[in-house]
């Protein structure tokens, strides 16, 4: 989730203008797009696979005052280190320590993926002197809510205390998931349209190739993405598919409405979070949010507020693509590689939407609905499977990559970013169904296996 770096004042909005401003300033020429990487693992103690609380010794706290001898600076909320910032974008804890890095926006895959492995390598490298490892999976194999600690983060306690009033699983996402995401630009009102219904209609594709948690609290859960699963049970009022996305006349200005309308979190002042949670910031524009009696929001209010939506995909200045569970390094390498082959490359864009455009807004809904648990095995609009759809789009994907050309000192180009899904296409088997065959086979249902064989 979005970390404040700073607490600088920012203008006053103003008027309608001065929020679509967030969109529009978003736009950038072809040459300027670019490729953030977002990725979560979960960290345990290497000795009995618990999951560390921020304050004790060799804890959360000190796995990140570690990473400042590779030069990351710490960012400071109410006297305790919650992120770190520095060339490789922002390390963040999610709210049960799960660390996330949110790469910095780069030019191409190659250094996308670079950044991923130097980011890993340092992790582990302080995971090694702590006696913590990192574990690559969508959702906590074993763990109850119980038994894992709540970051000193205070959006996480506002969070924590609203997601009950509102959905049966939300403390689960905040809690016991990890995921891959991956963050493109577009350069116009009508690209962002054209991308954001692609890359929408396609989310179920992402959520089946890259389903990795088909476990809860040490036992088989029934589905192959219970991840993806969670979030339709989290918020109905700040998740889902976006029906209107595929509406004729969609664009900024309805994104607008459906983000004002998501209801509010909170408020950050003066370093400290003000709980406004379920409260509207349509009142907060007229200065009638209670909490702040006749204050009006500034624009990192907008800023923070659009963070807080969790649409399969997000449009900020950027589009974010959100349907894939958390995973191994080559996944992670995967997850951008899938989205810019489909949506930086002009003719590929338009053959992805020629492949989703017809179909009707209940078949988006049911294939959202049946992924979490089939997995490549889904039916899809077409009357095919899943796996048959995945292997169109990712050879889709590469016809898109090999039109960029962008190569590497030895002269590859990006395709081979997609080799994982590549594999998982032909085997017909997604991690899921991986990790079910070893749990129910040389496991023997024993899943203190999965730290050893699937930590990075």
């Amino acid at each position: 989730m979005t970390t404040r770096t700073d607490d600088n004042e920012s203008p006053l909005i103003e008027s309608r203008d001065d929020l679509l401003a967030t969109f529009v300033d978003g736009e950038k020429p072809e040459a300027n797009w670019r490729i953030g990487t977002e990725h979560e693992k979960f960290v345990y103690r290497l000795s009995e696979h618990r999951a560390p609380s921020y304050e004790e010794p060799g804890g959360i706290r000190d796995l990140l005052g570690a990473m400042t001898d590779y030069g990351w600076r710490p960012v400071i909320e109410n006297g305790n280190v919650i992120a770190l910032s520095g060339a490789d974008g922002t390390i963040s804890l999610e709210p049960a320590g799960q660390l996330e890095l949110s790469g910095a926006a780069l030019e191409n895959l190659h250094e996308s993926c670079a950044e991923s492995g130097r980011h890993l390598k340092q992790v582990k490298a302080v995971g090694d002197k702590l006696g913590l490892g990192f574990l690559g999976l969508g959702m906590w194999p074993d763990k109850t809510r119980a038994e894992l600690p709540i970051m000193p983060k205070g959006r996480y306690k506002i969070m924590l205390d609203y997601m009950p009033q509102v959905g049966g699983l939300g403390l689960d996402m905040m809690l016991r998931t990890c995921t891959i995401q991956t963050n493109l630009d577009y350069s116009s009102e009508a690209d962002m349209v054209k991308k954001f219904r692609v890359a929408l209609a396609l989310q179920p594709v992402a959520t089946a190739l890259f389903a990795n948690s088909p476990f809860t609290e040490g036992k088989t859960n029934g589905y192959k993405s219970f991840r993806s699963h969670i979030w339709e049970d989290t918020d109905p009022d700040r998740t889902g598919m976006l029906p209107f996305v595929f509406d004729d006349g969609f664009g900024y200005e309805r994104y607008l409405d459906y983000a004002l309308d998501v209801p509010m979190y909170f408020v950050f002042r003066e370093g400290r979070y003000v709980d406004a949670a379920g409260k509207s910031f349509r009142d907060f524009l007229d200065g009638r949010l209670d909490v702040l009696p006749g204050e009006k929001p500034m624009i990192n209010d907008w800023i923070d507020h659009l963070s807080t939506a969790f649409p399969e995909v997000r449009l900020k200045s950027f589009l974010e693509m959100r349907g894939a569970d958390g995973g191994r390094w080559g996944k992670i390498c995967a997850l951008p590689a899938l989205w810019v082959g489909l949506l930086y490359d002009g003719p590929t864009l338009d053959a992805a939407w020629d492949m989703v455009k017809h179909w009707t807004i209940k078949e988006r809904e049911t294939l959202r609905g049946e992924v979490p648990r089939l997995a490549l095995e889904t039916p899809t609009p077409d009357g095919g499977t899943m796996r048959e759809l995945a292997a169109r789009v990712v050879e889709l994907s590469a016809a898109g990559l090999t039109a960029r050309a962008r190569l590497n000192s030895a002269g590859d180009n990006e395709v081979g970013f997609l080799d994982p899904l590549r594999e998982t296409v032909a085997s017909g088997m997604s991690p899921a169904d991986r990790l079910l065959a070893k749990y129910h086979g040389e496991w023997n249902g024993d899943l203190s296996h999965i730290y050893e064989e699937y930590s990075f």
